[in-house]
């Protein structure tokens, strides 16, 4: 479902995206792991029509990403980090409001918002204005709108930063029966607690090149030491004066 071979983006002399291969088959959870400025956002946004990729070829969900980019948004699904919701709209009305714009009756998009509220446990709060959620509440609006058409590949930029557990625990979840129903899903995050037993499909990126591609069981060791030893090895701290005693 998604598919992208000698992807590049480059701006000006800066090459953002180097010459990446991607395979991501339906009913997987791709974790598409590296630091911040690696090319994650970036490869993101290529693949989901947002930007024109410099050199190379992507498809997803079979619409070729640089040549069919309206078709693509309507067959896929995305939560963006920065969420991007209305502060005068409430919960519900975000979701409303999407419906019609992938086609929807209003009768359907009625339906299908009731049971996304249902199934996020935003029941309770429809009707609180997006400037007055919580961090979670706001991403599970988003995740909602993101569901609401049915997408065939559902992308997802750090889901999991800055919420609860329970929150977390829902999405988890949800992103499980979906992939088992056969959707493709692909993640960006940095908590690879999560990641490692939530993922199929692990991919990292360094400095705009791939740098590990895997299935998530044949990793050779842990995802964190896997992930330290080839993109991001933590700093060694040498703070003498930290803690110790004064005299």
């Amino acid at each position: 479902m998604i598919s992208c071979k000698n992807l590049c983006k480059t701006f000006g002399e800066f090459k953002a995206v180097d010459d990446i291969t991607i395979e991501v088959k339906a009913g997987e959870i791709c974790a598409f792991l590296g630091p911040n400025g690696a090319g994650k956002s970036t490869t993101v946004k290529m693949l989901t029509g947002l930007l024109r990729p410099s050199s190379g070829q992507a498809m997803v969900a079979g619409f070729d990403v640089a040549r069919q980019s309206m078709e693509l948004r309507r067959a896929i699904g995305v939560l963006p980090e920065d969420l991007g919701l209305f502060d005068s709209l409430t919960v519900q009305e975000h979701l409303l409001m999407s419906g019609p714009i992938y086609g929807l009756s209003t009768a359907e998009t009625k339906r299908r918002t009731e049971q996304l509220l249902e199934a996020l446990g935003l029941q309770h709060g429809r009707n609180t204005f997006a400037n007055q959620c919580s961090h979670g509440m706001r991403k599970k609006t988003c995740l909602a709108m993101a569901l609401l058409h049915d997408p065939q590949v559902l992308f997802l930029d750090e889901p999991f930063e800055g919420i609860d557990p329970v929150t977390s625990k829902t999405i988890r979840d949800l992103l499980t029966l979906l992939a088992a129903r056969g959707k493709t899903i692909f993640l960006t995050s940095h908590i690879l607690t999560i990641v490692e037993k939530l993922a199929t499909q692990i991919d990292m990126i360094r400095a705009g090149k791939i740098v590990w591609t895997s299935a998530a069981d044949a990793l050779p060791q842990s995802l964190e030491d896997h992930y330290f030893d080839l993109v991001e090895a933590p700093p060694v701290l040498e703070l003498e004066w930290l803690g110790s005693q004064k005299s």
